[in-house]
């Protein structure tokens, strides 16, 4: 791997992890905790980069590395609301 491969990676994982943990902070009836909104926010924003991908949406150079930033922080913040959802409703029916 090179240097242009591996840093639109990192990109999406740091940003997917602030994105987790600012949805977190913001929508604290979802909150898992700072770990494990850090952990979901990182699978969030590999998940974005995977589409991305995939999909070829994402354009090259500046532009491209915005949309990389916005999408995994947006992918972080939406599985964090998810895996939140999921828990309450878990603890709402065992308790």
């Amino acid at each position: 791997m090179d240097s242009s491969t591996i840093v639109p990676i990192i990109i999406s994982l740091i940003s997917g992890s602030i994105g987790g943990n600012i949805a977190g902070a913001l929508l604290r009836k979802f909150s898992l905790g700072p770990i494990c909104n850090t952990i979901v926010g990182l699978l969030g924003g590999m998940g974005q980069m995977l589409i991305a991908h995939l999909t070829t949406a994402v354009t090259t150079g500046g532009i491209g590395m915005v949309a990389n930033v916005g999408g995994s922080a947006v992918g972080g913040a939406i599985l964090i609301a998810i895996m939140g959802a999921i828990k309450n409703a878990a603890t709402t029916k065992t308790a």
